[in-house]
């Protein structure tokens, strides 16, 4: 008798826990689908207002690097400008939400990036990943990982081949 009300103390002392720890359905999870929405739609304004004041933000970096919503944002807009589309498959996205050991709220996020180059045609797929912490319905940190490596170096071959046939051209035009 003695162990079976321990045992019913002990369940309530530490089974009980309401809060839900995991979940594929949240509001935060919400603002993070809003968000890739805003990216492929280009509404920065709206794109910004789901992160915090001072929000960390990791894009392909270290701790040692953050960059603020601003930055990103202008480097994101930079990054699209040689394209003639991008989009994400929204068919294959997934998202999870969870409450750590610490109490902090994260929403990892796993998606396939899709654009094309405008001068060649040529088209790019990327894996990204992106982990959120929110504190009061606002992204306060954001991690961001994905290989544009391929897309890097055709955007590199494009420019310098733009880069050699104007010389060439200037050469000639001085004959």
């Amino acid at each position: 008798m003695k162990n079976i009300l321990f045992l019913g103390v002990f369940l309530i002392a530490f089974g009980c826990d309401t809060k839900t720890r995991y979940t594929q359905h949240s509001i935060e999870i919400e603002i993070v689908k809003s968000n890739i929405g805003y990216y492929v739609e280009g509404d920065w304004e709206a794109y910004e207002k789901s992160y915090a004041d001072g929000a960390t933000i990791l894009f392909n970096t270290s701790e040692e690097n953050p960059a603020s919503i601003q930055e990103i944002i202008a480097g994101q807009k930079l990054s699209l400008e040689p394209l003639s589309s991008y989009s994400f498959d929204r068919e294959k996205d997934i998202y999870e939400m969870v409450i750590n050991d610490e109490g902090e709220t994260w929403v990892n996020y796993w998606g396939l990036w899709k654009g094309t180059i405008a001068a060649s045609g040529e088209s790019f797929e990327m894996p990204v990943h992106l982990t959120s912490q929110f504190v009061d319905g606002k992204i306060v940190k954001t991690h961001g990982y994905w290989d544009a490596a391929a897309l890097t170096m055709a955007l590199t071959k494009i420019r310098e081949t733009a880069e050699a046939q104007a010389a060439m051209e200037m050469q000639d035009d001085s004959k």
